[in-house]
C-alpha cells in the first residue's frame, strides 16, 4: 500500500482536527524516496534505539504518538542523539506520523482504553470539543462504588505495573464512584473537574496536594504508562483498516525512561 492511502487510514482512525492546537500532528517525515508501506512499527517514543530497531526490521512507516518534531530545528548535529535519530530515519526513507492529541481526544481512542481500564461505568468527555463527540479526559461515573485499594489493583492490572503512586485523600476510605481520567499529564483537563479520584501520568506536587486537601485521591502512573498498553490495540485497528499485506509490530525497545528501584 502507498504511503499517501496508509496516511489516510490513519488520519480517519484519529482526525487530525481533534488534535490540540499546540500539537504537531501529521506526517512528520516524508521521505525523499517514497515506497510502498508494507512494515509499520508503533512506538509511543521515537528515540534512537526505536530508530534503528525500525531500521533492522526494515520498516517503512513509524506511527509515533509523540511527536519527534515539535519545536522549530536551527541545525542538526551528528553528536545530538535527538538529532541523530532524525538523520537516520531521513537516511534511511523511514516515514514518521504522529496522531498524539487526536489519538487521545477521539472515541475509542487513548482515553477511552484508559477509562477500560477502571471498572464498569458510565463514561463522558471531560473537554468535549464544538461539534464532535470527542474530546480531551474522561470522567467515568462507576456503577458500583469501590475502594481506593480496589480501584489502584484495577488500575495496575490494566496497565501491567507492578507499582504506581497515590496520593490518598484524607478521608481514605470513603467509596470511589467518579474517576476524572487523562492520559499522559492530566493537569489541564482536570481545571473545574470534581471527582473521587484523579488518574493520570503525571501531575506537579503542588496540583497533587490541592487535589487531595480537595478531598480526591490521585493516582499517577508515570506520563507513558498511561499511552503505551493502547498500542495493541491500534495495531488491531490500523490491521483491520489497511488489510494483510501490511505487517504492523509495536516497538520492543520502546519504555517509560522513569523505573522504580
Amino acid at each position: 500500500m502507498n504511503l499517501p492511502s496508509v496516511i489516510e487510514q490513519l488520519e480517519a482512525i484519529a482526525p487530525l482536527n481533534l488534535a490540540e492546537d499546540w500539537d504537531n500532528v501529521g506526517l512528520l517525515i516524508n521521505p525523499l524516496h517514497l515506497r510502498d508501506v508494507k512494515k509499520i512499527l508503533l512506538t509511543i517514543d521515537l528515540t534512537e534505539a526505536v530508530a534503528d530497531e525500525a531500521i533492522a526490521r526494515d520498516a517503512d512507516l513509524i506511527v509515533a504518538y509523540h511527536p519527534i518534531l515539535f519545536r522549530p530545528a536551527n541545525r542538526l548535529n551528528a553528536s545530538n542523539a535527538y538529532d541523530r535519530t532524525v538523520m537516520k530515519l531521513i537516511q534511511n526513507n523511514i516515514a514518521v506520523y504522529s496522531p498524539h492529541t487526536a489519538l487521545d481526544a477521539v472515541i475509542g481512542g487513548v482515553n477511552d482504553w484508559l477509562a477500560d481500564g477502571v471498572g464498569e461505568g458510565e463514561v463522558s468527555v471531560l473537554r468535549p470539543i464544538p461539534g464532535s463527540d470527542a474530546g480531551q479526559g474522561r470522567l467515568v461515573e462507576l456503577k458500583t462504588p469501590v475502594k481506593i485499594k480496589t480501584l489502584t489493583q484495577r488500575v495496575k492490572k490494566h496497565l501491567g505495573l507492578k507499582n504506581l503512586r497515590l496520593a490518598e485523600a484524607a478521608e481514605a476510605d470513603r467509596p470511589v464512584q467518579t474517576v476524572a481520567l487523562c492520559a499522559g499529564a492530566g493537569t489541564d483537563a482536570f481545571k473545574g473537574v470534581t471527582a473521587d479520584c484523579y488518574l493520570t501520568g503525571e501531575m506537579s506536587h503542588h496540583n497533587v496536594l490541592a487535589a487531595t486537601l480537595g478531598g480526591s485521591h490521585v493516582i499517577l502512573c508515570e506520563h507513558t504508562n498511561t499511552e503505551r498498553g493502547y498500542l495493541p490495540t491500534l495495531g488491531r485497528i490500523l490491521g483491520k483498516a489497511l488489510g494483510a499485506g501490511v505487517e504492523i509490530g509495536v516497538s520492543a525497545k520502546d519504555a517509560d525512561p522513569l523505573q522504580i528501584h
